[in-house]
């Protein structure tokens, strides 16, 4: 597992805490990552390779 230190602006994250917040995460770390996995799955970066799954 990679750690990473990211900034997010205070509108954006007050946006994320109040529409996000408990729905997809309850930890700030969990959050973004799930936001981070769901964008990467939308846009199909997440597709099996070879009959394993990325």
């Amino acid at each position: 597992m990679v750690r990473i230190l990211v900034s997010i602006p205070d509108g954006t994250w007050k946006i994320i805490e109040k529409s996000l917040k408990g729905k997809i995460g309850e930890k700030d770390s969990e959050i973004i990552r799930n936001i981070v996995m769901a964008y990467l799955s939308e846009k199909g970066y997440l597709k099996e390779e070879r009959g394993k799954t990325v």
